[in-house]
């Protein structure tokens, strides 16, 4: 077997293994890879068979988001966690026996084997070259592009009514609730929560209630005094390479105590200034009319109240936006919590995370809040510090969940794989139940190994991030081919790991990669009102991006986000499911359809030469 068809097998079989994955856990997988796929095996492509995550729509005029009324009964079934995963079973004897009801899941031994396959792949030396040069080739056939086509491009926008950059849809797909508003913002809410409730009890400080006027002068401040310096809460020169001083970033004027205050939901006043600064945050976008926002909030996994606790702040405080789509971060802290005794083993950590919404999920009529709340979390993402190494490498031999007892924390790829496996369990479930369900959004490929963004191929629906595809040709390849979405903060990793002008953004957006633009957390790095436009303009001006560039990223965006269907149809016509120019409507989108057959046509001409070696065999 000569090297080009030796490649296209290992191509072919790294597209089934994440079609296979994806499939399993309700996550997309584009239609132009599928069709050739199944042209390779010989078969039909039924658009039928394209699976799509379920999101909860908008309620309808005027409708209460937080209407309990219309929840599904509660089944009788018991959840419970063996090995790590999270089983259902039809009541406590068969719960006794371990016999599960039947919801497909990821099976951990063919996994490790896959694992090892693309491992293998990506260090292969005929696939290195072939897509090596695959990948220098899109590059040049996108600047010829661009020298034929721009005028007309060009031509088409202008010819194209009512429609421009500043009102065609973007969403920032990646951003941390505590840090979603901007410096200046928070600066004066301080002042403004200081003005109003200087004599309101809220904070417990050493077991005592303190006013906010005494919190502060413990704290040796006055809020008229404090400045965006003084605040301290920018990343700076100080921050690049250092996780820690960002992490610390997030205490104003480096006091944990208005952290508690004003950036967490579980505090003396119930999270009541935290959703406040949402609410105003929400009203800003809603102003912009245009621009829409994923914040993370956190689940720690620490103790097993956390959930209930989060959706009773979410449902007491009403926040809900149309313009938002809440999801859940969880931090990769295990060795902290180990270590301050918090667990007693991963798997309760586990247990922790995902336990609770299998059972609101089960019951609803029981987990009223809970209940509501999930209706409008949309995915969950794994976050941390990458470059942290954990030593230890994820195969048959690791221990399970229950078992890992130590204080290390595991390797990137086995909290991936866990998280992965219990979301595609609870996915099956919430969609035989008629519910929403979760996609899968880690951050990946900021920093650490390469083998965290091939975890990812595996096992997320889209990334943030994704640096490091810099290092992996055939890893950037497959995320070309399968088009993964990559949601790129080009700022923040300006202040954290690498130079604004050494981001890959151009380079993968010209090789037609999916990507899109997001702040990642406006508090640290963006200084305006509006810091997802600001991002937008950075980028256009430090890469040259034109109008159709720039469109055709927020078009991404909003494919990228957990929008519903019905969102999308309205931004971005009622064809978007399909792919290249047919799935674009111009009037909302302003991607030239010169732009879009483009891309589809060089994606169907890659795609088909893997074909062909296949054929040649």
């Amino acid at each position: 077997m000569d090297d080009f068809e030796l490649s296209c097998k290992g191509l072919y079989r790294a597209l089934t293994i994440r079609e296979k994955y994806m499939r399993l856990a309700y996550q997309r997988f584009p239609r132009t890879a599928s069709q050739y796929m199944r042209e390779m095996e010989g078969e039909s492509f039924k658009p039928e068979d394209q699976v799509q995550p379920v999101f909860t729509r908008l309620p309808e005029n005027g409708g209460d988001p937080f209407d309990i009324k219309e929840l599904p009964k509660n089944l009788g079934y018991v959840a419970r966690m063996k090995d790590g995963v999270i089983y259902v079973y039809n009541d406590a004897a068969a719960a006794d026996k371990h016999q599960p009801k039947d919801l497909p899941c990821a099976d951990y031994e063919t996994f490790i084997d896959d694992m090892n396959f693309l491992i293998a792949l990506i260090a292969q030396g005929p696939t290195k070259t072939y897509t090596h040069r695959r990948l220098k080739f899109l590059m040049s056939k996108f600047n010829v592009h661009e020298m034929l086509n721009e005028m007309e491009e060009m031509r088409e926008l202008k010819l194209n009514p009512h429609r421009d950059f500043y009102n065609c849809r973007k969403v920032d797909t990646h951003i941390h609730a505590a840090a979603c508003m901007n410096q200046k913002h928070l600066l004066r809410f301080i002042k403004r929560s200081y003005r109003v409730d200087a004599e309101r009890v809220v904070y417990k400080l050493n077991g005592r209630e303190v006013t906010m006027k005494e919190l502060f002068q413990s704290l040796n401040l006055h809020p008229y005094d404090l400045t965006v310096d003084s605040l301290d809460v920018h990343a700076g020169r100080q921050t690049f390479q250092r996780f820690d001083k960002f992490n610390a970033k997030y205490n104003p004027v480096g006091a944990s105590e208005l952290r508690d205050l004003y950036m967490k939901t579980e505090n003396h006043i119930n999270g009541e200034y935290f959703a406040t600064i949402i609410k105003e945050v929400a009203s800003d976008l809603e102003d912009a009319k245009y621009q829409f926002a994923e914040p993370r909030l956190s689940i720690y996994g620490c103790k097993p109240d956390e959930w209930s606790k989060l959706a009773g702040w979410f449902v007491r405080h009403r926040v809900f936006s149309p313009h938002l789509k809440w999801m859940i971060q969880v931090p990769r802290i295990y060795d902290i919590f180990r270590a301050r005794d918090f667990v007693p083993h991963f798997g309760k950590m586990l247990e922790n995370i995902f336990l609770p919404v299998f059972q609101a999920t089960i019951g609803p009529q029981s987990n009223p809040d809970l209940s509501i709340f999930l209706k409008h979390v949309t995915g969950f993402d794994s976050v941390d510090d990458e470059s942290k190494h954990s030593g230890h490498m994820f195969c048959t031999k690791s221990p399970k969940p229950e078992e890992w007892d130590i204080a290390k924390n595991p390797s990137y790829t086995y909290y991936i794989y866990y998280m992965y496996a219990n979301i595609t369990v609870l996915n099956q479930l919430r969609k035989q139940r008629g519910m929403n369900t979760f996609m899968f959004r880690p951050h990946c490929g900021e920093a650490g190994a390469i083998t965290h963004l091939l975890a990812s191929f595996m096992t997320a629906d889209n990334i943030s991030h994704g640096l490091n595809l810099k290092k992996s040709p055939v890893l950037q390849y497959l995320y070309f081919l399968t088009q993964i979405p990559i949601a790129m903060s080009p700022l923040s990793n300006n202040s954290l790991f690498l130079e604004y002008a050494k981001n890959p953004l151009l380079e993968f957006h010209k090789k037609g990669l999916v990507v899109s633009l997001s702040t990642d957390d406006p508090m640290q790095f963006h200084y305006t009102k509006e810091p997802l436009m600001e991002e937008y303009a950075i980028a256009a001006q430090v890469f040259k991006l034109s109008t159709c560039d720039m469109c055709e990223i927020s078009r991404s965006s909003v494919l990228q986000s957990s929008l519903s269907h019905e969102e999308k149809v309205l931004y971005l016509g009622e064809d978007y499911l399909k792919e290249g120019p047919e799935g674009n409507d111009i009037r909302k989108t302003n991607v030239a359809q010169i732009r879009m057959a483009y891309r589809y046509e060089t994606l169907c001409y890659e795609l088909n030469r893997i074909k062909e070696g296949l054929k040649a065999e």
